[in-house]
């Protein structure tokens, strides 16, 4: 099968971890007689330097003729005093808004040998294994009016709109469902409609939609008491569904507790997954640029990597191949290789490219 993928590896270590990822869908490619057409642009801090803009219209163009978008990472204190009005980010949000990337799915695992890589006690996090579903279209960050002015004695004031309606919020709750489906059938739906009329919103289209998964258990639990249940009792959740706001701030809480955002990965979708054949979308790590590291070669790829897994699976329908990928992760972890964040003190710790070998290599066993 031929498929064209459009390769945005960005700023910091962006390209580092996503020429792993290339690494990997050249070892697919190879042992299952797939074509990956890559069509590579510049996307962050690289195209403000050459172009700008945080992303072109050309580049918006090429993605669009695309089947996915593999992504790396964007920004970095060089353009933190680039004007508010064209920053690194603004090109992700673009492409998001563009290719109506409404729902962002992070999945949270912590992998047995790796249990002594979290912040918490191990009783806490052995055998957590839940998903994080957030909006990402609407909301807090898109609301209008977005701006900020000195009023006439001098006050500097500034204003964010958070607003949803009752279609975008079906369509993330309906992903939250479905995947539920595919799981333990339980879905924590998270918001705050003790304070606001958004999250009222949400709470009560949650449970119309509800009446169409009577299998589905869903439970509403306010944003604030999910924060303190994620790092006290993560083995109660499953699939996790929120507005863009607080899926933004809990993902990341949530990323901690496997020990490393460099395990890490996401998608971001255009429809519900399973429903068509081909599902437009996003995927990435989750972690930033990393300035700090960036050109060492010491970034952990294996976010980038399992975000392409889930390209295969969500994107293309290639099942068996994103099981290998996913299989071919665990095996290097249980075998004991480690890049320099997630091994224990004193322990020899490998490149990114080095990893990107290994799992490529058990692919190609």
């Amino acid at each position: 099968m031929e498929f064209k993928v459009a390769v945005l590896s960005g700023d910091g270590i962006g390209p580092e971890v996503t020429r792993e990822s290339i690494k990997i869908l050249e070892a697919i490619g190879s042992r299952f007689g797939h074509t990956f057409n890559l069509q590579t642009g510049d996307v962050g801090g690289c195209s403000i330097d050459k172009n700008g803009v945080a992303i072109t219209d050309e580049t918006l163009d090429d993605i669009l003729k695309c089947d996915s978008v593999l992504f790396g990472a964007v920004g970095g204190p060089k353009w933190d005093v680039t004007s508010e009005n064209e920053r690194p980010e603004n090109g992700i949000l673009r492409i998001r808004k563009e290719l109506d990337l409404f729902s962002n799915i992070r999945p949270v695992k912590v992998y047995k040998d790796l249990v002594y890589a979290s912040p918490l006690k191990p009783e806490i996090v052995d055998d957590v294994d839940f998903i994080i579903i957030r909006e990402l279209t609407s909301g807090l960050y898109f609301g209008e009016p977005k701006k900020r002015w000195n009023s006439e004695d001098g006050i500097r004031e500034s204003v964010d709109t958070l607003y949803y309606n009752e279609n975008e919020i079906e369509r993330v709750l309906r992903v939250g469902f479905e995947l539920a489906m595919g799981r333990e059938k339980k879905l924590h739906s998270l918001d705050k409609m003790n304070v606001m009329a958004t999250s009222r919103l949400w709470r009560e289209v949650a449970t119309e939609l509800s009446e169409e998964y009577p299998e589905v258990e869903l439970i509403h639990m306010l944003a604030d008491n999910a924060a303190m249940q994620l790092v006290t009792n993560p083995k109660i959740f499953d699939v996790i569904v929120t507005e863009n706001t607080f899926g933004d701030m809990l993902s990341d809480e949530a990323a901690v507790i496997g020990g490393s955002m460099g395990l890490l990965p996401s998608a971001s979708l255009s429809s519900v997954p399973g429903k068509q054949k081909k599902t437009l979308g996003l995927y990435e790590p989750i972690h930033g640029s990393a300035p700090d590291i960036a050109g060492q070669n010491i970034a952990n790829p294996i976010a980038s990597i399992l975000s392409t897994s889930m390209m295969l699976r969500w994107s293309f329908g290639l099942n068996e191949e994103s099981d290998l990928i996913d299989n071919s992760v665990d095996a290097i972890l249980s075998e004991g290789y480690r890049t320099i964040d997630i091994a224990k003190e004193n322990e020899k710790s490998l490149s990114t490219s080095e990893i990107g070998d290994l799992i490529s290599n058990k692919i190609n066993y």
